[in-house]
């Protein structure tokens, strides 16, 4: 199985798992809640790997600096 593949499994089995314990509730903003849980951790652990390097994070990444330094804003990671 492929890294992508695991990572594609685990995040099947999240939802799995969140949907099983909602208790009658109605799911809503699945798609930001998701994004939010996955893309900070995401860049906390590049920014790291890095050594806090927004243009190797970028690279890394696939983004314009700009946009990682939005991202970050957006999730206090300065």
């Amino acid at each position: 199985m492929s890294d992508k593949s695991k990572l594609q499994q685990a995040v099947k089995e999240s939802l799995e798992d969140y949907f099983k314990h909602l208790d009658g509730q109605t799911p809503h903003a699945i798609y930001d809640m998701v994004l939010g849980c996955v893309e900070k951790p995401m860049l906390e652990y590049i920014l790291h790997k890095v050594g806090g390097n927004q243009s190797k994070a970028a690279e890394i990444l696939g983004l314009n600096r700009n946009t990682l330094r939005k991202k970050m804003a957006q999730y206090n990671l300065n």
